[in-house]
């Protein structure tokens, strides 16, 4: 035990030295502005922080702002990244950033911690989470049920990961108590963990997946890339990432966040009309970290979790809800008003 918490220890402060460098060093490249203020002639500025801007999952972030549409929708934006989708949620409630791309559950979360955040555009209806168990413990582990006693690998701790690997954990018969959740963060982070046995299975996205896969470093224990995949695991559609903001900067800013979400509408269609390559072909190159073929595999993989309009889905809200309550004792025991944690009011408008 003290070993897995010393390593998991270091591997969360490697990760946030890192991501606080990026961040520092975005903040020095960009201007000095007002967030929501006219800045240097570009247009209105926004700060937004995602959970990983290299993962699939969260790809309409910085493909939005490679197709041009941030832009002709007359704003500013600056994306920032975080290895953990709670580092973002972190970043938004400290007023660091006027937006977080993350999982919408983290705005269930919030409102029985006092904070009102709310999801003003969807884009999944499906966690693009796969659970990956390692090679060498392949034949040991072949469902949750297994989980008992296991070192397993989440992003960050109260991360979606985290939250999603309790629910799995706890609907197989397996108390939270009863395993060990390493924060690994994702990528190269994720695998060298994988790779070394500091943990026997855990929880990813792509391109982390097809990289695994492709060096037989771990095998798919359960795919939730798909809302089959969703439904078969969760019991339902999980609506997860997303764009989500506190509620007292979305009304007083509603200009704004109807710009944000009109284009992140538009990237959304886009993406429904383009094949996995072409898609590929938008990102930054380094992303593929040099296998295109595979980067394009990783993308065509979870293209299903993505919603083609950016609404929520129908009883998305009631399917978060139910697996929070099954083992956060905060939302089990509070009542969550679901029509506050989110908002269909710009997707309307840009559809």
């Amino acid at each position: 035990m003290r070993k897995t918490a010393r390593y998991a220890s270091l591997a969360v402060s490697g990760l946030l030295a890192l991501s606080s460098l990026t961040a520092c060093a975005n903040d020095a490249a960009s201007s000095s502005s007002g967030a929501g203020s006219k800045g240097d002639g570009k247009g209105t500025k926004v700060k937004i922080m995602v959970g990983g801007l290299d993962k699939v999952i969260y790809m309409p972030a910085i493909l939005t702002q490679r197709l041009g549409y941030f832009d002709s929708e007359g704003l500013d934006v600056e994306l920032l990244s975080e290895p953990a989708g709670v580092q973002a949620e972190t970043a938004l409630v400290s007023g660091q950033v006027q937006g977080a791309v993350g999982f919408y559950d983290h705005t269930l979360d919030l409102q029985t911690k006092g904070k009102s955040v709310e999801s003003v555009v969807q884009f999944s209806h499906a966690p693009g989470e796969v659970e990956v168990v390692s090679t060498q413990k392949a034949g040991d582990i072949t469902s949750p049920k297994d989980f008992k006693g296991r070192k397993l690998g989440i992003t960050g701790l109260g991360s979606s990961t985290d939250f999603l690997t309790k629910y799995l954990a706890v609907k197989n018969g397996v108390k939270v108590s009863e395993f060990t959740p390493v924060a690994v963060g994702a990528g190269p982070t994720f695998i060298s963990a994988m790779q070394k046995g500091a943990i026997d299975a855990g929880m990813t996205t792509d391109p982390t997946v097809a990289t695994l896969l492709d060096k037989k470093a771990g095998k798919l224990l359960l795919d939730m890339r798909t809302p089959e995949g969703s439904q078969q695991a969760l019991g339902g559609p999980y609506p997860s990432s997303s764009l989500y903001m506190q509620t007292d900067w979305v009304n007083g800013h509603k200009d704004t966040v109807q710009k944000l979400v009109n284009a992140f509408v538009k990237t959304l269609k886009w993406m429904s009309t383009h094949s996995p390559s072409e898609i590929a072909a938008k990102m930054p190159a380094d992303y593929s970290q040099g296998d295109k073929t595979l980067y394009a595999q990783a993308i065509k993989s979870t293209l299903p979790m993505f919603t083609k309009d950016g609404v929520m889905p129908a009883n998305g809200p009631e399917t978060v809800e139910k697996v929070l309550k099954a083992f956060n004792p905060n939302i089990k025991n509070a009542k969550v008003d679901l029509s506050k944690t989110y908002t269909t009011e710009f997707v309307d408008a840009a559809k």
